[in-house]
């Protein structure tokens, strides 16, 4: 399929079923965290693969991907920033870590899975289509080397992807010695659909 070609109503239908299941994902993380967690409007992209390789962000971030199985494949992942991804940990265990240890790990990655499994379900309620979670997987690496190996699995030789991408905003607080600091979560939540899996959604949404 060729995501450039995309009509207006087949972009706007996407970016509904982004919007309804990033709010369920948003409302999920918020219960686990106890804080209110907000979404900005889904943003459609088609990403050109090798101008992705060219302009690769340097920048070192926390990344948990989950596999999406079933009837629409593809890969969803959320990135944090470190500090703010130690900040959730924190918050969650009460243990304040420099580098993440494997209860770090498993806290982060079972936030990647209530998320993306708050995410599929939405999806699959208001589609029919069957998605199931993988297994998370947490990654500390440049933003770039992260992204690209998402995107270049994803697209399985194809040269374009179709990137569905949402801001979580909400504020933690943390406690150091009594005093109170607000850190915004500052997470981007990612869902790139595997070739054929595109030509599904639209088709149970009856604008294929």
């Amino acid at each position: 399929m060729d995501y450039r070609a995309l009509s207006f109503l087949q972009l706007d239908a996407l970016r509904e079923v982004g919007n309804i299941g990033a709010g369920n994902a948003a409302t999920a993380l918020s219960q686990l965290l106890n804080r209110k967690i907000q979404i900005s409007v889904p943003n459609i992209d088609v990403i050109d693969l090798q101008q992705l390789m060219d302009f690769c962000s340097e920048k070192i971030v926390v990344g948990v991907m989950v596999r999406v199985l079933g009837d629409t494949p593809g890969n969803i992942i959320i990135i944090f920033e470190k500090e703010k991804a130690i900040n959730i940990i924190e918050f969650l265990t009460g243990n304040k870590e420099k580098e993440f240890s494997e209860i770090g790990v498993s806290v982060l990655n079972e936030i990647g899975n209530i998320v993306a499994s708050a995410y599929m379900n939405s999806i699959t309620k208001f589609t029919g289509l069957n998605l199931l979670p993988s297994v998370p997987a947490m990654a500390y690496d440049m933003l770039g080397a992260i992204l690209s190996t998402m995107v270049l699995e994803a697209a399985q030789y194809e040269d374009k992807v179709l990137e569905i991408k949402t801001n979580f905003i909400g504020n933690m607080e943390t406690k150091p010695i009594g005093i109170i600091n607000t850190e915004d979560i500052g997470a981007d939540f990612y869902y790139i659909p595997k070739p054929g899996s595109l030509e599904k959604i639209l088709g149970a949404l009856g604008v294929n």
